[in-house]
């Protein structure tokens, strides 16, 4: 087996099945977990500025995270 697909395993076995994090990228769900960022909840106490400024996460994650947040209930930090 190469690298790649090594690597492609890897992320498919720490995928979530089904949530918001399921949603996102890898590399910015990965980006996420790094920073102890797991739940809905705590991503619900950082600001939008806060989140682009962890490496591995770009603007284009953040109407994703948006939308999984106003599901529950909850939104960024103002």
């Amino acid at each position: 087996m190469t690298k790649d697909k090594k690597l492609k395993v890897c992320d498919q076995e720490s995928k979530p099945n089904s949530g918001c994090f399921s949603k996102l990228s890898s590399p910015a769900r990965n980006a996420l977990l790094h920073e102890g960022i797991d739940t809905l909840h705590k991503l619900s106490k950082c600001t939008e500025k806060d989140i682009l400024k962890i490496h591995g996460i770009g603007p284009a994650s953040l109407p994703t995270m948006r939308a999984c947040l106003e599901e529950e209930g909850l939104t960024f930090k103002e």
